[in-house]
């Protein structure tokens, strides 16, 4: 067996710690990326920190601070799952930080695809003379903030379609179903669902959803300081009528083709009516630092987003009951790329381009 002589295999333990810690801010700190912070002073964890909020300190600014005798970092590695930012955003460049202190070396996970950063991080620490390694877990530290990578690289938000459907293809029943037939999936299901929701930055659905199925669109099973941001398309121009989403409890837009306002209950956005109205609608929200969205139905909008090939991820729900007939549920052609159950709901992940 030949010897494994990679340098940066023994590097992987502590990022790998620094990738978990990374994964506390989901749902906290968007706009920005989840990133997470290790110290490591002769071979040992020294300090640790993550982005905790947005506008809050960075990774590196509270792995700092978490070491008492700050003399040793000249000794240390840093261990950081995105490149340390080199310009003045809410906080101060954690490059100009990790050069205050003299960091013997800095190992990055992967580079930060944010113009305003893009390598300057890395020039920075290498002109100051720090030992800089990359690589180092990239693929996870991309996995993981997916969404940012996707805000860069394809100007939009990370698009989630979520659906419940029977097991045999609907994701509604016909006329003559109580509102009880109507729910799908099991308590533990929506239990799931609430914690996804409160990840992402907003929640979406057609606007006949909202009309006929009069949902609330917030997160409510779980505790959290942060509600998404409610979203429909009126392609129609319908009146606003007295549905959840109009009751002025959570920040709502209205898409529409004819009206750009603020009312009491919600914002109108206008947007062409054309082949190119979806994408539009992705780029604006973006705008709004809108960096997530989780569709939710129904089965036109669903089938838009999957037909314009503008999503990233899908996560749909098979229920056990049996409908023979109502509004068919969307179809992938893909292979899941994880399939778990929650007492008799089998959920499938599929990632579009996996």
């Amino acid at each position: 067996m030949k010897p494994i002589t990679d340098p940066l295999l023994h590097h992987e333990p502590f990022m790998q710690r620094a990738l978990y810690l990374a994964t506390v801010g989901l749902g906290n700190v968007s706009p920005n990326p989840m990133v997470g912070a290790v110290i490591v002073h002769n071979g040992k964890i020294i300090g640790e920190g993550w982005h905790q909020k947005f506008a809050g300190p960075h990774a590196e600014v509270n792995a700092i601070n978490s070491v008492q005798n700050q003399d040793v970092f000249k000794e240390s590695t840093i261990y950081v799952t995105l490149e340390p930012c080199s310009h003045h955003g809410k906080t101060p460049p954690c490059a100009d930080l990790l050069i205050s202190h003299q960091f013997k070396t800095v190992i990055i996970a992967s580079e930060d695809p944010n113009p305003l950063v893009a390598g300057k991080g890395i020039a920075k620490l290498k002109a100051a003379g720090i030992e800089v390694a990359t690589g180092v877990c990239s693929d996870k530290a991309k996995g993981l903030n997916r969404r940012f990578f996707t805000n860069f690289e394809l100007k939009r938000p990370y698009v989630i379609l979520k659906w419940a459907q029977s097991a045999d293809g609907f994701i509604a029943p016909g006329l003559n179903y109580s509102r009880e037939d109507k729910q799908l999936s099991n308590a533990l299901s929506q239990q799931l669902v609430h914690k996804w929701r409160a990840e992402e930055d907003a929640i979406m659905v057609g606007y006949n959803t909202l009309l006929f199925d009069n949902p609330k669109l917030n997160v409510r099973l779980l505790e959290t300081d942060r509600q998404p941001t409610r979203i429909t398309w009126d392609e129609k121009g319908m009146p606003a009528g007295n549905h959840h989403f109009f009751d002025g409890s959570l920040n709502s837009f209205v898409f529409n083709h004819t009206r750009d306002d603020q009312t009491s209950s919600h914002r109108n956005i206008q947007i062409p009516l054309d082949d190119n109205s979806l994408a539009t609608l992705l780029s604006r929200l973006l705008k709004e630092d809108i960096g997530s969205v989780i569709v939710e139905g129904g089965t036109k909008l669903l089938n838009r987003f999957l037909s314009h090939e503008l999503w990233d991820e899908a996560r749909v729900c098979t229920s056990p009951k049996i409908y023979k007939e109502g509004i068919m549920a969307p179809g992938i052609s893909l292979q899941p790329v994880e399939n778990f159950k929650l007492l008799e709901d089998d959920w499938r992940v599929y990632f579009k381009d996996k």
